[in-house]
């Protein structure tokens, strides 16, 4: 009998374990989950990796052009466009239109003069796109439909690099890195109508969902600059280490999340106080042959989390870890990672499509 083989303390102790690993697995069964395809941009690799949210598998691997860096979905989930930026010594100047539907680049979008295009956002009519162009100091505004560009604005400011939109008064707001400030553009008038000093490298940008506020990443100054989309005035900065490069709000706008290259974490702020509040590292390495990527040794052995998504149901958020092939999923509500999904070579740019996509696993 099981009695006379093991002593009180011992049943007591196997009890404890396989108690233990059934609150283990109730946890993960209950943990909600998401669903879609989340979309990874694979810079060495001139790919993007799609991968499912519900088996956490890269169902689809899609060829762009060279030195993808960042992806917008259409609101149907059926369109993602990216900024083909280019490589070190050759400037991309185009915009590859992936058809999620037939897992096809379906159209490649030449921007003629305007190089190293980065920064991506569709407009409320789906049809209309802002990209920023750096080496013209320019947005442009592209027609998707037509693939052609609608509107050309001059930035005037050095490496025009990310771009959010303010819907209510038809407004972007452009992050230029080599300026270390903000282009405030009316897409109206198709005139710049401000430019507000931040901070030096302003990269990270995102409005809240409020759209009262701008928040953007001066990732040389180890600062969060925070913008008052009324007055377009700095109304407070705070500070944020090492090397802030990206930041999103979560849906709810309680939250940001700021990953930061350098430290190799991220840092999470509460929204209506201003004060950071958590620090979730990625807890991994570089990958070996790191020297071959955009920041290359540049911050030792950290994984340099930079891109960040938010699911739009608010319960977890995901990290590409450029220097370590590895995007991390954090859930929100603890805090806590909850999954590494892998991809392709210096991941960095991320969407989210509600499309559940059929494709083959990837192995």
């Amino acid at each position: 009998m099981f009695h006379n083989y093991f002593s009180p303390i011992l049943r007591f102790l196997i009890c404890f374990v396989f108690f233990n690993v059934f609150l283990g697995l109730s946890f993960t069964q209950t943990t909600t989950q998401t669903t879609g395809t989340l979309i990874v941009l694979n810079k060495s690799e001139a790919s993007a990796s799609l991968i499912s949210l519900s088996s956490g598998k890269i169902v689809a691997t899609i060829h762009t052009g060279q030195g993808p860096h960042e992806v917008d979905v259409s609101s149907d989930g059926k369109i993602a466009v990216v900024s083909n930026y280019g490589i070190r010594r050759e400037p991309g100047s185009t915009l590859s239109v992936i058809d999620l539907q037939s897992l096809q680049v379906t159209e490649t979008i030449d921007l003629k003069k305007y190089q190293r295009p980065h920064g991506v956002m569709f407009l409320p009519n789906g049809e209309s796109l802002l990209v920023t162009a750096e080496s013209q100091k320019t947005l442009l505004v592209v027609n998707v439909k037509i693939g052609k560009i609608a509107q050309a604005i001059e930035t005037g400011q050095n490496v025009s690099h990310m771009v959010v939109h303010d819907p209510e008064r038809n407004r972007a707001f452009v992050s230029n890195i080599g300026s270390g400030s903000v282009t405030v553009i009316d897409l109206q008038t198709s005139e710049a109508v401000g430019t507000i000093e931040t901070g030096a490298g302003a990269e990270g940008i995102d409005i809240s969902p409020t759209g009262k506020e701008v928040w953007v990443s001066n990732r040389a100054d180890d600062t969060i600059s925070i913008i008052d989309t009324k007055t377009l005035e700095v109304v407070e900065t705070v500070e944020c280490s090492a090397f802030p490069i990206r930041l999103k709000f979560t849906p709810d706008g309680k939250f940001v999340l700021v990953s930061n290259a350098r430290s190799g974490d991220v840092a999470v702020f509460d929204a209506k106080e201003r004060t950071e509040i958590k620090r979730i590292s990625m807890k991994m390495a570089a990958v070996e042959g790191k020297e071959e990527r955009l920041f290359s040794d540049r911050f030792g052995e950290s994984p340099v989390p930079v891109g960040i998504l938010v699911h739009p149901n608010g319960d977890a958020a995901y990290v590409a870890n450029t220097n370590a092939d590895i995007v991390t999923v954090i859930e929100i509500e603890s805090w806590q990672i909850s999954n590494r999904l892998p991809t392709g070579k210096e991941p960095d740019g991320l969407g989210y499509s509600p499309l559940e996509i059929q494709g083959q696993v990837v192995k």
